[in-house]
């Protein structure tokens, strides 16, 4: 368990060095294994960035690199994977290919994998679309799914007899960024007034003589603060938060950031600055990943780890009425019909720790609402995770006809997640409701 200090980090991962040459074995039913794995996954030749339409040039240089991070787990039975990628997203496509790939290369099946995103805006784009003829794009989608089955494969090689627990705590560093534009509608800024989630969810993983292996990160906030303004490639507060955590601990643990309910809450810092004259704003993303990796660190000292346990998962996709019009790029494989928005809900229990993936950018208030209701202590959301639906609002989200947005400061109505999201009023209701569900399952 975490029961050093952070000063003494170093010392106590110099044993995690035999890993490399580790030979998984065969452990008793219920015994929990763990194993990680990291790997670059920054583009080697300019291709467009994601996250901004306002870009009109590919990437011109890399201000920090892109990783994926993977954790293994184990119960003698059962294997699963969490995969976190600083990218800004996975296509339903991409998902429903990779996930084949782990399936017939691992054997672990698709229910038992979490291939999620940080969602941060300042990476590669990671679709391809029909009218797109970019070799530069294709080659690297297909070099990023190279890269992923070799870090599961590692991770997998690397498992150890490990023990895992969860804690809570709390950053700041983020705010709802839904807020009254004094013209009667709803901007992207700040607004104090409506809510907004500051729980950090932390997983610990040690080997069993206490040296921690994975430190894992729950917490909700776009990752946006250098803005559409920059051409570098970059992890934005998730990266940093990340190489915060890796760099304290030497470098011999993998601390992956899974972003957590997200839709409207934005950083303390950014995103509308001009970067290119304000280059020295990049700070910002350092503070916040600095100031969540202190609070994880905290946490996890305090954590109380089991050695065993069950893992056990389950996946279902839930359709919701969708808008009169949709985009083709929201179907799931093998849908033909624009009538329902297709969501995929994915649970994945370890001990006593639940973790629920949503393939969508969900709102933050409808992960609240879930977890209080959880019978597990430990429940936490990832969103942009196994697939991409969009945004998911609440219900309160969506425009009353006749009634300006910013007439209530604190649920304002309207603004542009409600209107680029495809599924009509119910999203949440189905979200929570279905999870629960899940979660009863298990």
């Amino acid at each position: 368990m975490f029961k050093i200090r952070e000063i003494t980090w170093i010392v106590a991962l110099t044993g995690l060095l035999f890993l490399s040459s580790y030979r998984e074995t065969p452990a008793p039913k219920n015994t929990l294994l763990a194993g990680t794995a990291k790997i670059k996954i920054t583009p080697d030749v300019p291709i467009p960035m994601s996250g901004y339409g306002s870009r009109t040039e590919p990437f011109k240089g890399i201000h920090d690199d892109l990783y994926a991070r993977v954790i293994a787990f184990s119960d003698g039975e059962n294997k699963a994977l969490l995969i976190s990628a600083d990218l800004i997203g996975f296509s339903n496509a991409f998902w429903d290919e990779m996930t084949r790939r782990l399936t017939s290369e691992t054997g672990i099946k698709k229910e038992y994998i979490l291939l999620s995103a940080v969602h941060n805006h300042g990476g590669p784009i990671t679709r391809v679309y029909e009218d797109d003829t970019s070799a530069t794009v294709s080659n690297y989608m297909e070099s990023l799914k190279d890269k992923i089955a070799s870090a599961a494969r590692e991770a997998l090689k690397s498992m150890v007899p490990a023990s895992i627990g969860a804690g809570k705590g709390e950053c700041r560093m983020n705010i709802n960024r839904r807020a009254p534009d004094g013209a009667g509608g709803i901007s992207l800024g700040q607004n104090p007034y409506a809510p907004c989630d500051h729980e950090v969810g932390v997983i610990s993983v040690t080997d069993r003589s206490g040296s921690p292996m994975a430190l894992i990160m729950n917490w909700p906030c776009h990752g946006v603060v250098l803005g559409p303004g920059n051409y570098l490639i970059t992890g934005d507060w998730p990266g940093a938060a990340s190489r915060f955590v890796e760099e304290v601990s030497g470098e011999k643990l993998v601390a992956p950031v899974i972003i957590g309910a997200s839709g409207d809450i934005n950083p303390i810092y950014g995103p509308h600055i001009d970067f290119e004259k304000n280059n020295s704003y990049a700070y910002g993303k350092d503070a916040i990943g600095e100031d969540l990796g202190r609070e994880s660190i905290r946490v996890a000292r305090d954590i109380q780890p089991i050695s065993s346990g069950r893992i056990i998962a389950l996946q279902r996709v839930i359709s919701l009425p969708a808008k009169e019009k949709i985009s083709k790029g929201y179907l799931q494989p093998g849908s033909t019909k624009g009538d329902s928005l297709q969501v995929r809900l994915s649970v994945l229990k370890i001990g006593n720790i639940i973790l629920t993936g949503v393939s969508g950018e969900v709102f933050n208030q409808i992960s609240v609402k879930m977890r209080n209701q959880s019978p597990y202590a430990f429940t936490f959301m990832i969103t942009h995770c196994n697939g991409s639906s969009g945004y998911l609002v609440t219900d309160d989200a969506y425009p009353v006809p006749g009634v300006k947005g910013s007439e209530n400061k604190y649920a304002p109505t309207g603004g542009y997640e409600p209107g680029s999201t495809q599924a009509k009023s119910g999203a949440e209701k189905a979200i929570i409701g279905n999870l629960l569900d899940m979660i009863g399952d298990l």
